[in-house]
């Protein structure tokens, strides 16, 4: 595993979900093009709105994408403890999962949103989101694949 794979795709001016999303994708050798435009309005909380890290969203996008379709209830409650530890680690390692809690900011609104891809937020505060998810839900798929 890179660990600096989805910052990677982040720097490239991916959002956080889509960037986790593909370096989950590119790691298990099933990227394709459509990948990021699933993702794409997971980015700042679900359209902006502030509300789940975008990162997280496309951590948990990428436990579907490898462990599913479940084919029945039984398969289904064995993969949703991996989304649940997801969940539990990233809230313990960044202190919320919460978009508007992590950048202190309303991107919702326009100048807001100006203001925040002009400063180091991105930097300071997304990346290591985005860098914490991935290595989370990398580890948590390789743990149940091996």
């Amino acid at each position: 595993m890179d660990p600096n794979r989805a910052t990677r795709f982040m720097g490239e001016g991916y959002t956080c979900a889509e960037s986790v999303l593909m370096a989950v994708s590119q790691e298990f050798e099933i990227e394709n093009e459509i990948t990021p435009h699933m993702a794409m309005c997971f980015g700042g909380g679900i359209g902006l709105t502030g509300a789940v890290c975008g990162a997280v969203s496309g951590a948990v996008m990428a436990i579907g994408l490898i462990k599913g379709p479940a084919a029945n209830i039984q398969e289904f409650q064995q993969i949703m403890p991996i989304a649940q530890e997801l969940r539990s680690r990233f809230e313990k390692e960044m202190k919320t999962m919460n978009c508007r809690e992590l950048t202190g900011v309303d991107l919702a609104i326009p100048e807001n949103f100006e203001q925040y891809m002009n400063s180091n937020t991105p930097q300071k505060v997304c990346a290591p989101a985005v860098e914490a998810a991935y290595r989370i839900v990398m580890e948590l798929l390789e743990r149940r694949i091996s």
